[in-house]
């Protein structure tokens, strides 16, 4: 049983809020050095899977944390991740189309 009262209640989910996304905001400043690094070194063809790799842990991070997916229905996730692939994959077959066209 929870006796404090509700401003109480409100000041502290704020406070932890501000905490979560300062822990997310270094993790982000971290991922971005270590995507420059890993453009920095000679890794070969596995330059550009590490710099995705990175980038993609980033945008999870941001769509969860900052655009709050974390606490939506499942039903939203749902919807908003085939349709996100969707775009995904006409942007990269247009992309090609364009690339051939040359």
């Amino acid at each position: 049983m929870n006796l404090e009262p509700p401003a109480a209640q409100s000041m502290l989910r704020k406070s932890n809020a501000v905490g979560v996304s300062a822990v997310v905001w270094s993790l982000l400043l971290l991922l971005t050095a270590a995507t420059v690094t890993s453009a920095q070194l000679r890794l070969g063809k596995f330059t550009i899977i590490a710099c995705l790799a990175i980038a993609s842990i980033k945008s999870i991070l941001v769509l969860l944390y900052f655009m709050h997916l974390r606490h939506e229905r499942r039903l939203v996730v749902k919807l908003a991740v085939p349709i996100a692939l969707v775009v995904l994959a006409i942007f990269i077959g247009l992309t090609f189309t364009d690339v051939i066209a040359r």
